[in-house]
């Protein structure tokens, strides 16, 4: 047989090709598959979920991630320290109380200070991820609510990409080290 760069790349090619499994959903037009993604992969999970949200208040997203911590699958949520979080709407108290499901506050890293500020400003944690049985990321513009899947232009991301996980799970874990528990 005759090796050409043909013989060599094609393969290669086609198989990310065909490996690829990914989903582009953008709301408000696709809100309820985005939904229904989402939760399938919280409902599917047999390990570990670690999200990384900046605001969650979706009731029905909080449900199934409740239901998957009563099945054994262990939660991690990571929650912006100065977003709404604290707020009367915010899941963060509902879903730290159960057992299976672990709840921490992260800040973003301080900012340099202007000469016109009396106090340090620090940044955000914004993201809008979540890693499911490192086999899926989910990941967005969308914050965990109705009014950002009914009513907002965003966009979720689903991916099977093994690569991206990977690096997705490594940043975790250090935002994860750094955060502080939610009690």
């Amino acid at each position: 047989m005759r090796i050409t760069w043909k013989t060599l790349f094609l393969p290669c090619a086609l198989a990310g090709i065909l490996h690829a499994n990914s989903t582009l959903y953008m709301l408000p037009y696709e809100k309820n598959e985005a939904l229904n993604s989402l939760i399938s992969g919280i409902n599917a999970a047999k390990s570990t979920i670690n999200i990384a949200i900046y605001s969650f208040t979706h009731q029905k997203i909080a449900k199934a991630l409740k239901d998957a911590a009563a099945r054994g699958v262990k939660v991690n949520i990571i929650y912006d320290y100065s977003s709404n979080s604290h707020g009367k709407h915010s899941t963060i108290a509902y879903l730290s109380k159960y057992q299976g499901i672990d709840t921490c506050l992260l800040q973003g890293t301080p900012a340099k200070m202007a000469r016109h500020f009396q106090t340090a400003h620090h940044g955000i944690m914004h993201q809008k991820l979540a890693l499911i049985d490192d086999k899926w990321i989910f990941l967005g513009s969308a914050n965990w609510s109705r009014n950002a899947f009914e009513n907002s232009y965003e966009l979720l991301l689903k991916e099977d990409d093994s690569s991206l996980i990977q690096k997705a799970q490594s940043y975790y874990k250090k935002m994860l080290r750094t955060c502080k528990p939610y009690r």
